[in-house]
């Protein structure tokens, strides 16, 4: 803990089921009609709960008073509303509450402002390995969430073998390239959004490398409240980093090894059932089909 750092608080909503945090928390604090999903956020985390009454009459006296205890510390509020679209991390900056953008909130921003630009640079040709995976496990016809589709190009060779794709992505920008291209897409988050509906797969090609540990756990685990098959590719690697390649704009990056995404999989109610390595001029990827276990 730094005594001169501020509090980063991360606000959730008070009937929250399952939470992406990234921070290394110290306890969560809710109000009395929030207490009981507090509990089992707190569980999970393996932290206390402070349930606080007046949280919901004193929303500013009781946050600053948990912002002074939690110095240089990360903590959860659950169900206060500061006018902010939640989930949101903020701290007190001294002129007020002050929003912070997560590492994927500035890798999404790099997205918006260079979209054309990522498509000029980046690979023509689909993820024809991870299309393939699918193959084995999912008939022409099956309905196919697809997150991050980007420009597109995985989705069509997704119909070219015959399954229904819903293009979706959490970049404004590659929605509106592909509705140019002449086709439905709509926008998704993956980490803050409900997936809505029923599919037969869910397919994410170099999409999950931009999420960090906690929150690609609850992608994962909508991910199986959505579909029976998993189809993604992710990098291969130790630790985080931040690239300018392809766009001279800033991207977080997160890479795994086989058996910690195995392990996590397992965890979010996954069993991997095919994973192939195939190689590219940027390092490794990993090729997954998962199922619903």
């Amino acid at each position: 803990m730094n005594l001169m750092c501020p509090a980063r608080i991360v606000l959730l909503p008070g009937d929250v089921q399952e939470a992406a945090v990234a921070e290394r928390v110290a306890q969560v604090y809710a109000g009395p009609f929030e207490a009981a999903a507090g509990a089992r956020l707190a569980e999970r985390l393996g932290v206390r709960l402070t349930v606080v009454p007046e949280l919901t009459q004193r929303p500013e006296a009781e946050l600053q008073a948990i912002a002074d205890l939690h110095r240089g510390e990360a903590v959860v509020v659950l169900g206060l509303d500061l006018g902010l679209r939640l989930p949101a991390v903020v701290e007190h900056t001294g002129d007020g509450w002050t929003r912070v953008a997560s590492d994927n909130e500035v890798t999404l921003a790099s997205y918006e402002q260079a979209a054309g630009k990522f498509r000029d640079s980046i690979p023509k040709e689909p993820n024809h390995a991870l299309v393939d995976l699918l193959a084995e496990r999912l008939e022409p016809g099956g309905r196919v969430l697809e997150l991050g589709s980007g420009t597109g190009k995985d989705a069509l060779e997704l119909e070219n073998r015959g399954y229904v794709v819903r293009r979706t992505d959490a970049a404004q920008a590659f929605v509106e390239m592909m509705r140019a291209d002449g086709h439905a897409a709509d926008r998704l988050n993956a980490i803050t959004d409900d997936f809505g509906g029923r599919y037969d797969a869910v397919y994410a090609s170099a999409v999950f490398l931009h999420f960090d540990r906690a929150q690609l756990d609850g992608v994962l685990r909508k991910a199986a409240r959505t579909a029976p098959l998993l189809a993604f590719a992710t990098r291969e690697g130790k630790g985080e980093e931040w690239s300018n390649r392809h766009l001279d704009l800033p991207r977080h990056f997160v890479l795994w090894q086989e058996e910690p995404l195995r392990d996590l999989l397992t965890a979010t109610g996954w069993s991997v059932e095919r994973l192939e390595r195939t190689d590219s001029r940027i390092g490794t990827w990993l090729q997954i089909l998962a199922l619903r276990s």
